[in-house]
């Protein structure tokens, strides 16, 4: 008895928890009522399914063997070259910023980066030969 009593408070609690499945009211709609046919929690279903799913990007990316000098030196000159992308990609901004918006907070917070790219290459440049 106790247990059914149990049962009920949580469901009854699970109907006051708003859980937001999807924009699109079809898809919401179906979604709470395979739920309700299972006597299932959708808050339930979707911990499990993002549980899922990190786990698949976790088991998807393997962990990269650093084990050599020559492969560290190859992994900080591909960051140094991503950085320099995010670097040419700031430059363009400030680049196609119009002269009335130099004074924004975004134009100085492009500016500020470039010069932070700019130290963190130069560095890590020094460190690989």
């Amino acid at each position: 008895m106790e247990t059914a009593t149990n049962q009920n408070n949580a469901r009854a609690q699970a109907k006051h928890t708003q859980v937001k499945v999807s924009v699109d009211p079809q898809v919401a709609s179906a979604f709470k009522k395979a739920c309700a046919a299972a006597d299932v929690s959708m808050a339930a279903v979707l911990s499990r399914f993002m549980a899922d799913f990190s786990d698949g990007i976790v088991k998807a990316k393997p962990v990269p063997d650093y084990s050599t000098r020559r492969k560290r030196r190859a992994a900080v000159k591909h960051i140094i070259s991503e950085l320099g992308r995010l670097r040419a990609a700031e430059g363009r901004l400030l680049d196609s910023a119009p002269e009335n918006l130099q004074d924004a907070p975004i134009y100085e917070t492009a500016d500020q980066y470039m010069s932070i790219f700019d130290d963190v290459i130069d560095q890590l440049g020094e460190m690989v030969p």
